[in-house]
């Protein structure tokens, strides 16, 4: 990965942040984990604390904070819809008013930046699967727009410190990602599934079941943001960074079953409004660019992921929010 560096991760203590700053203290470098703690787990970083190039810090980005970095990995804003619906003006002060927070740092220390935007900046989407040139069909006043449209104007203040100060930005658009240290009530349909599955009890389908979404495993999808991280000076995204293999819900319903071997009934429930019907990303660009492709498929990751489920404590973890 080059020269050791002192790198910032932003809600590095969540599933996808913990991992992150797992390899990068693996590589040598000098970590600072920042989290709130609103949706992840201070367990998920427990053992990198005796490591001597790891710290962790206690800190809401949608407040300054002054630190000498030399990348900055920003993946703070809770994912779930719940959650980020369960204060909406905080989420969308998470992903503007964080982001200037953390670009103004960039600016300042001169250091590389990445922005952890995701899927569903596309809304529900017109063009399948969905290419990086696609503008997205979002309701800017609907219940999901705390999330779509904080993570739509987050990308458009990278884009603009680039423009203006020349700020060396990274966007990559995550799309739906499951794998260890989910959280067991993080209300993604992986770990309510695998939950459910575990206990025997019913598994909550919304809708029909016939809705799409395309899984990425979580070593898959940190391999390629370090990889955006490091990627060519000229590619600042944004970039698809997700598994283009499409399933319906029901389908990973009854392949979570059949893995549990669990005797669980599927119980359907209303649509949430907005709530896409297709999702699936178009990543030649990765691929082109980053030389990226996932390589774990949805059975095996599925399997790894319910081995850690069966692992842990549920009882050890809360819901974070009463929407789950």
């Amino acid at each position: 990965m080059g020269s050791l560096k002192r790198i910032l991760v932003t809600g590095g203590a969540g599933f996808l942040g913990s991992y992150l700053c797992e390899r990068l203290v693996e590589a040598g470098h000098d970590v600072i984990c920042i989290d709130n703690f609103f949706t992840s787990q201070k367990t998920n970083v427990a053992h990198l604390l005796g490591c001597g190039n790891f710290e962790l810090i206690r800190h809401d980005i949608v407040h300054p904070i002054w630190l000498e970095v030399d990348e900055i990995y920003n993946l703070a804003c809770p994912a779930a819809p719940g959650h980020y619906q369960y204060n909406p003006i905080k989420t969308m002060k998470t992903s503007v008013l964080g982001m200037i927070n953390m670009l103004g740092m960039a600016r300042r220390c001169g250091a590389k930046i990445l922005q952890a935007s995701t899927s569903e900046i596309y809304g529900d989407p017109e063009i399948h699967p969905q290419p990086e040139s696609y503008r997205g069909a979002v309701n800017p006043i609907g219940p999901r727009a705390c999330y779509d449209e904080g993570k739509r104007a987050a990308e458009t203040l990278c884009f603009d410190y680039q423009r203006v100060h020349r700020t060396r930005i990274r966007v990559v658009r995550i799309f739906n990602t499951y794998g260890p240290r989910m959280h067991p009530y993080d209300g993604r349909v992986v770990s309510n599934f695998i939950r459910q599955a575990l206990a025997d009890e019913p598994i909550t389908i919304f809708g029909s079941g016939n809705q799409t979404r395309s899984f990425c495993y979580r070593d898959d999808l940190v391999d390629g943001i370090i990889r955006m991280m490091n990627g060519p000076d000229d590619f600042y995204g944004p970039v698809n960074i997700g598994n283009p293999g499409e399933f319906t819900i029901r389908q990973l319903a009854e392949l979570t079953i059949r893995l549990t071997g669990s005797r669980s009934p599927l119980v359907e429930r209303p649509l949430p409004k907005d709530d896409p019907e297709r999702r699936r990303p178009d990543i030649s660009l990765a691929e082109s660019r980053l030389g990226w492709r996932p390589s774990v498929a949805l059975e095996e990751g599925l399997t790894r992921t319910i081995e850690w489920f069966r692992s842990v404590d549920l009882s050890d973890y809360r819901a974070p929010t009463p929407n789950y």
